[in-house]
């Protein structure tokens, strides 16, 4: 399959890229490369390969779900700049 101008103009509008006229023949001439490159896929054998259809049908490895704070909540309020007790003091933000 080649593109001519008019096809490339066609696209180039459907996709809303504006094309000037000194780009449409560079432009044809990639398309072109890359029709070229999936005629090329085309002729590979692929019998005897099923699809892909995704990862969906594998399931996700689980972990245990506990809590894992770290249990050394001294370390994780040290860079505080302002704490009570075991609680980050934060501005009043509602009146």
């Amino acid at each position: 399959m080649s593109l001519d101008h008019a096809t490339v103009r066609r696209i180039a509008s459907l996709a809303r890229i504006r094309v000037e006229d000194h780009e449409v023949e560079p432009l044809c001439h990639e398309l072109n490369g890359i029709l070229g490159w999936i005629e090329q896929l085309n002729e590979v054998d692929v019998s005897g390969i099923a699809p892909l259809t995704g990862a969906a049908n594998m399931a996700a490895p689980l972990r245990e779900d506990v809590v894992t704070d770290g249990g050394y909540p001294e370390k994780v309020l040290a860079n505080a700049p302002e704490r009570i007790g075991d609680f980050y003091v934060v501005p009043k933000v509602v009146e």
